[in-house]
C-alpha cells in the first residue's frame, strides 16, 4: 500500500469530504509499515474496503415547530463496518452535520470500538438540526420524524445508536419511545437510555471518566500524579462536564470550560458546586457559559479558545478540529505535559505533529474517549441478558477496559526511544483486529 495513491483515489471518488479524508489519512500514514508486512491484506485490497462505509442512509426529516410551520432537516446514518458486531455510534445534531463529518466520525468509530475488545462495528448518524433554542415539545417531534425514517435499519443486532453532540439522555428517550412504538419490541437497540428503561448506570459519565481513567494510566508511564494539575477542559457538554466531576475527585483542578459562544477561566478552579451549577445551566436551562462567568466574577472570553490559558494538562472535549498547530505550540511552551482527548479529532494533523515533535504525552481520541461506546457495549450486554449490574460493577468493567486499550496502544506504539506513540498504537492496534476479522470472512 502506498498511502499517498489510495488518499488520492479517495480525494477524487468523493471530494469535498476534508473531515473524511484528514481522518482517512491520519490512520493510513500510521498503519502504512504494519500493513505492508501482511501481503494478503493487499491481495485483497482490504485498505479500500476497510475506508469505504458499507452503506450510506440519506433522508429529508419534515416536522412541525411550535408556531405550525412545517421544517425540514436532512439526516444520515453511516454504517461504516460491521465485521465483528453491529454497527455502533451515536447520532449527532448539529447545524453543522454533513456526509463528511459524519464518514469521519464513522471511520474513527470501527477503530474506537475495536479497541475495547467487545463486538461492535463501526457507525454514525445525525442531522444538520439543532436542538438549542428548541422547545421540549419541538424537539419531540423532530426525534419521531427523524426514527419514523431510521427505524427500519437499525435493531439490537444490527446497528445501535447512541448519543453525540446535541443527543443527550432525553433525545435519546424520545427516539427510542419512537422506535419502540414501531418496531413493537423492547431491545438494546439504543445505548445512553435513561436508567428506567434499560439504560446502564455509569454511561452518562462514561466518556469523561473513561478518558481521565486513560490520562492516568498515561501519566504513570513517567511516574507524574494527577493531584493538584491544573487543567484546561473544553466543552461544556456531557464529557466535559464528567470530566470535571472526575478531575476534581481525583484533586486535580478544572479552571476551564467553553461552548461555542466563547470560554470561561475559573483561576480559583471549578469546583463540584460550580460545577452543579454548570450541569444545571446546561443540561436544564439550556444557557450559555457566559452566565457562569456573570455569577462567579471569573474571566469570560467571547469567540475564544481555552488554549489560550495556561495549565499542566489539556483535555478537548468539545468537537472536532477545536485545537490547531498554534494552539499546540502554545501549549508545549507553556509547560503543558499531557493532552488526552475526549472529543473525536478535536486536534488538527499539524497540532498532533506538535505533541509528537515535543514527546508529549498524547492520547487520541479513539482510544481516550472510547469509554462511553465501551460502556454503552456494556449498557447492551445487560439489555440482552435482562439485568443490571451496579454503578461500582460498571465502573471497574471501565476502568479494566481503558487500562486494557492503554496496553494496546503501548504495545503497537512504543518506538526505540521508549516514546509512546499513542497514535500509531490505537490505529494499528484497531485496525489489525478488523482487517483479520474481514480476511478470514472473505470478499463480501
Amino acid at each position: 500500500m502506498k498511502v499517498q495513491e489510495v488518499v488520492n483515489n479517495l480525494k477524487c471518488r468523493f471530494p469535498n469530504e476534508p473531515e473524511y479524508i484528514q481522518a482517512v489519512t491520519e490512520v493510513l500514514e500510521s498503519i502504512e509499515e504494519v500493513y505492508n508486512l501482511h501481503p494478503e491484506f493487499e491481495r485483497v485490497n482490504l485498505v479500500e474496503r476497510l475506508c469505504i462505509p458499507d452503506r450510506i442512509f440519506s433522508f429529508r426529516v419534515t416536522w412541525v415547530d411550535d408556531k405550525g410551520r412545517v421544517q425540514t432537516n436532512m439526516a444520515y446514518r453511516v454504517q461504516h463496518n460491521n465485521t465483528i458486531g453491529p454497527y455502533k455510534g451515536g447520532i449527532r445534531f448539529h447545524s453543522s452535520v454533513n456526509p463528511s463529518i459524519l464518514k469521519f466520525l464513522a471511520f474513527e468509530q470501527t477503530f474506537k470500538n475495536s479497541l475495547t475488545t467487545l463486538p461492535m462495528g463501526g457507525g454514525k448518524g445525525g442531522s444538520d438540526f439543532s436542538p438549542r433554542g428548541k422547545s421540549n415539545a419541538e424537539v419531540m417531534r423532530f426525534c419521531q420524524a427523524f426514527i419514523l425514517e431510521l427505524w427500519r435499519h437499525i435493531g439490537p443486532d444490527t446497528d445501535v445508536p447512541a448519543g453525540d453532540i446535541g443527543v443527550g439522555g432525553r433525545e435519546v428517550a424520545y427516539m427510542y419511545g419512537m422506535y419502540r412504538k414501531l418496531a413493537r419490541e423492547n431491545t438494546g437497540t439504543f445505548t445512553g437510555k435513561g436508567i428506567e428503561f434499560g439504560g446502564s448506570l455509569v454511561r452518562p459519565e462514561a466518556t469523561g471518566y473513561g478518558n481521565i481513567y486513560f490520562l492516568l494510566e498515561m501519566l504513570k508511564t513517567k511516574g507524574i500524579s494527577i493531584e493538584g494539575k491544573r487543567c484546561l477542559v473544553s466543552g461544556s457538554g456531557n464529557v466535559a462536564q464528567y470530566t470535571c466531576e472526575k478531575l476534581i475527585q481525583l484533586g486535580a483542578i478544572p479552571v476551564t470550560l467553553s461552548d461555542s459562544d466563547g470560554y470561561i477561566y475559573d483561576p480559583d478552579g471549578i469546583t463540584k458546586e460550580k460545577l452543579d451549577y454548570v450541569m444545571e445551566l446546561k443540561n436544564i436551562e439550556r444557557g450559555r457559559i457566559r452566565e457562569y462567568a456573570e455569577k462567579y466574577n471569573c474571566k469570560y472570553v467571547a469567540g475564544g479558545r481555552v488554549w489560550s490559558e495556561t495549565g499542566d494538562i489539556a483535555l478537548p472535549s468539545a468537537t472536532q478540529n477545536e485545537l490547531n498547530e498554534d494552539d499546540a505550540i502554545r501549549l508545549v511552551k507553556s509547560g503543558c505535559i499531557a493532552v488526552s482527548e475526549g472529543a473525536n479529532m478535536p486536534s488538527t494533523p499539524e497540532a498532533v505533529a506538535v505533541f509528537q515533535e515535543a514527546k508529549m504525552l498524547y492520547a487520541p481520541g479513539k482510544a481516550a474517549n472510547a469509554g462511553g461506546v465501551a460502556t454503552s457495549g456494556l449498557e447492551m450486554t445487560q439489555n440482552s441478558m435482562r439485568l443490571s449490574w451496579t454503578r461500582e460493577e460498571v465502573d471497574e468493567k471501565l476502568k479494566r477496559i481503558m487500562k486494557d486499550i492503554h496496553e494496546q496502544c503501548v504495545k503497537y506504539g512504543k518506538t526505540s526511544d521508549d516514546y509512546i506513540d499513542y497514535v500509531k498504537g490505537a490505529n494499528v492496534a484497531g485496525f489489525m483486529k478488523v482487517a483479520k476479522a474481514m480476511l478470514a470472512q472473505g470478499i463480501i
